[in-house]
């Protein structure tokens, strides 16, 4: 069954450890920007800071030098995500700059699948170096729309 993605709302009931307290708190010091939200990714080794989406860009810092700086501090890549209610919406910000034309969700009885659609000569760009852009959509798909899977067309 595919349901309409306007429809569908993000669950923001998330609870944030001490560590991405503090994470988020440096943060805020290093860019001026408050972050929504901060997930430690082991997987990726990485800290993923949600921010409003018009705050992205200064959130990255000139030429990428507060993401830089972060990550050098924290010892970890930092990635910066841009907020959206909008489920496609959001889809598109977590897959910056490659180039989304579709979002599809397909839900069954104990599963729900995602699947994305972007331009062919964005594909490389869309999954990322071995998975890892594909990896952090489903991390934050999971955290908050409660998606088992990701998948790239």
């Amino acid at each position: 069954m595919s349901s309409k993605i306007g429809d569908i709302k993000p669950q923001f009931n998330v609870k944030l450890t001490m560590e991405e307290m503090k994470y988020m708190t440096v943060f805020q010091d290093v860019t001026g920007v408050t972050p929504k939200d901060c997930i430690i990714s082991d997987e990726l080794s990485s800290i993923i800071f949600i921010v409003d989406n018009d705050k992205v860009g200064l959130a990255v810092g000139k030429k990428g030098s507060n993401v830089k700086y972060l990550a050098k501090l924290f010892g970890r890549s930092i990635d910066v995500v841009g907020w959206a209610e909008n489920l496609e919406e959001f889809v598109k910000n977590i897959f910056t700059p490659a180039r989304v034309y579709r979002v599809q969700l397909i839900e069954s009885p104990n599963r729900k699948l995602l699947y994305v659609y972007v331009d062919p000569k964005d594909k490389g760009v869309a999954i990322g170096k071995n998975g890892r852009n594909v990896t952090k959509a489903k991390i934050l798909m999971k955290r908050y729309y409660d998606i088992d899977s990701v998948v790239i067309f």
